[in-house]
C-alpha cells in the first residue's frame, strides 16, 4: 500500500479538506550499479570533508549558502521549516484556469490527491466533480520539502491529481535561448502544408497509453540476456537521413501513401486497420511474414529473422545483405 508523501489541507474558498499527496507513477528503468573494469568491485560514493577526507555523518551535515571567496552562510533544516509555519501544510486555490491554457513545458511532476479520512470523502469529491465539470485547474502554491511549489490541481474520473509547475523564470525562451532556433519562421508552400495535415489525419489515432510500452527497456533487458547466454549481440540501425528541402514534397506524398496502406503491405483504407473499441492502428506490424516488405525492417529486426533462419555469417552483414539473405532463404523455400 503507497503511502503519502505529504499531508495537509486543501482549501476552496472557505471550504477545506485534508488530504494527501501520493507518487502517481513509477520509474521501471533498468538501472546498473558501477563496477571497476577488470575486478567486478562495486563502485560506492561516500560524503567526506574536503579538508580532511575523512566521511562525514549526514546528522552532521548541514546547509551553506555561498557567499564567495569561501565564506558561507550556515542554514539548520529547521530553519527552513520556522520560516513557512502553517503554509507548508495547505494547498490554498486561489484561482481557476482553463487546462488548455497551460503549455505543458510548464508541467513537472504528478502526484494523486487523496483525503486523509472516510469524513472527509463528500467534501473531497465535491470538489473534484466541480473541477471535473467546469474541465478547469485550481491554481495553488505549496510548500514541501523546504521547497514551494506552482502547482495545478485537476480532476480524473475517480481522483484529484496535482501537478506541479515550473515557475515562469524557469522555463527557457526558446528564441533567445536555442541558437539553432531560426530568427524568421520560414514560409510553407499551402501544398506542402495541405499534404502535412492529410499525413496528421491519416495517423491520427484515439489516445490510450497502453498501446505504447518501453522498447529501449526491452533491448537493454535482451543485451543483458544475450551477454549472460553468450550470444551474439546487433546494435540497431542510425537514425535516416535529414529530409531535403527540394525532396520534401515527395516525402510527404510517398509518406501519406504509405500511411494508407499502398506501400508496405498494410491494411487498405485511412490510417490502416482499427483495434479494439474502434480505436484506428497503423499499418500492420512485422509480425505478418506473407507478403511482408523486408526493406521496412529495421536491422535488429532482421537480424533476428536472420538468426531464426539460421543465415551464416550475420552478424557481420549490413542491413542491405541481411535483406538480400533472407530473401535468397525465402526463394529457396
Amino acid at each position: 500500500m503507497a503511502r503519502s508523501i505529504w499531508s495537509g489541507v486543501l482549501t476552496f474558498g472557505l471550504v477545506t479538506v485534508p488530504v494527501g499527496l501520493f507518487t502517481a507513477t513509477e520509474d521501471h528503468t533498468v538501472h546498473f550499479h558501477q563496477l571497476q573494469r577488470g575486478t567486478g568491485d562495486r563502485i560506492r560514493y561516500k560524503r567526506v570533508n574536503e579538508r580532511t577526507g575523512e566521511e562525514v555523518p549526514g546528522d552532521d551535515i548541514v546547509k551553506g549558502y555561498d557567499l564567495g571567496e569561501g565564506d558561507y552562510v550556515v542554514v539548520e533544516p529547521e530553519e527552513l521549516d520556522d520560516i513557512a509555519p502553517g503554509k507548508s501544510k495547505v494547498i490554498d486555490m486561489t484561482g481557476f484556469v482553463n487546462l488548455d491554457r497551460i503549455e505543458p513545458v510548464y508541467f513537472d511532476r504528478t502526484y494523486y490527491v487523496a483525503p486523509r479520512g472516510k469524513e472527509y470523502a463528500k467534501v473531497y469529491e465535491l470538489l473534484r466533480a466541480a473541477l471535473e465539470r467546469s474541465d478547469k485547474a485550481g491554481i495553488a502554491t505549496f510548500t514541501m520539502r523546504s521547497k514551494q511549489y506552482l502547482t495545478a490541481l485537476r480532476a480524473q474520473h475517480d481522483v484529484l491529481v496535482l501537478h506541479t509547475m515550473r515557475w515562469a523564470d524557469e522555463v527557457r525562451d526558446p528564441r533567445a535561448d536555442v541558437d539553432a532556433m531560426p530568427a524568421r519562421r520560414p514560409e510553407v508552400a499551402d501544398r506542402e502544408l495541405r499534404t502535412a495535415q492529410q499525413l496528421i489525419d491519416a495517423l491520427s489515432v484515439d489516445w490510450d497509453p497502453n498501446d505504447y510500452h518501453d522498447t529501449y527497456e526491452e533491448r537493454v533487458k535482451a543485451l543483458v540476456e544475450a551477454k549472460r547466454e553468450g550470444k551474439e549481440v546487433v546494435g540497431e540501425e542510425g537514425p535516416p537521413d535529414a529530409t531535403n528541402v527540394v525532396d520534401l514534397m515527395s516525402a510527404l506524398e510517398r509518406s501519406v501513401e504509405r500511411s494508407r496502406g499502398g506501400g508496405d503491405g498494410g491494411s487498405k483504407g485511412k490510417g490502416g486497420s482499427k483495434g479494439k473499441g474502434g480505436r484506428r492502428r497503423g499499418p500492420a506490424k512485422s509480425g505478418k511474414r506473407p507478403g511482408e516488405d523486408l526493406s521496412s525492417l529495421t536491422k535488429g529486426e532482421l537480424y533476428r529473422r536472420a538468426a531464426d533462419a539460421g543465415v551464416p555469417g550475420r552478424s557481420k552483414m549490413s542491413r542491405e545483405q541481411l535483406v538480400e539473405a533472407l530473401k535468397g532463404r525465402k526463394a529457396a523455400a
